[in-house]
């Protein structure tokens, strides 16, 4: 499978947004209920843009995926930490997809001077029919472990969710 990963564009949001908007009406995966309007996901793009890389998996001229770094938190002292996300199509999930997107953009992160990278998780002990344990292991295989957990503070489709905090260094403290 030859999959091209470059920068996302404001232009790509529609394609974006028929990835997302699926975890969103269908998972526990996105705390939001309803998907965002086109316009707002629109400026979320640009606005990640301005500090933050955003890509998107290519193949066959076609988006299937994205992952995107933000901030972890305002505060000064928060300088070298940063979150990611990613979303892929739901057909190709499994194929080795996450783990490009996800190698790329923590080396575009390390070489703008990050060092702690982070990953907050819907989870629940249980899996049902909205939430698997599917991101846990990912992030495990790419190197993130748990280091926080929120208990029961996401309520979606009648069922109560946690959130993990995964973290991972990709550089060096000095």
């Amino acid at each position: 499978m030859n999959i091209e990963i470059r920068t996302a564009t404001v232009a790509d949001a529609e394609k974006i947004l028929a990835i997302y908007s699926p975890y969103v009406e269908n998972t526990a995966v996105s705390f939001e209920y309803v998907p965002p309007s086109i316009e707002e996901f629109r400026e979320r793009i640009r606005k990640t843009l301005e500090k933050f890389p955003y890509l998107v998996a290519v193949f066959n001229n076609e988006i299937i995926g994205y992952a995107y770094a933000g901030g972890f938190h305002t505060r000064a002292a928060f300088l070298h930490s940063a979150e990611l996300s990613i979303y892929l199509r739901q057909d190709m999930r499994g194929k080795g997809i996450g783990r490009k997107l996800y190698t790329d953009i923590e080396k575009i992160m390390k070489d703008k001077g990050y060092i702690n990278l982070y990953a907050v998780v819907a989870y629940a002990e249980e899996e049902d029919e909205y939430i698997t344990h599917d991101s846990v292991i990912f992030h495990e295989v790419m190197g993130y472990k748990t280091v926080g957990r929120c208990n029961k503070c996401g309520f979606k489709f009648g069922h109560w969710y946690d959130i993990l905090y995964m973290e991972k260094f990709i550089g060096t403290h000095k």
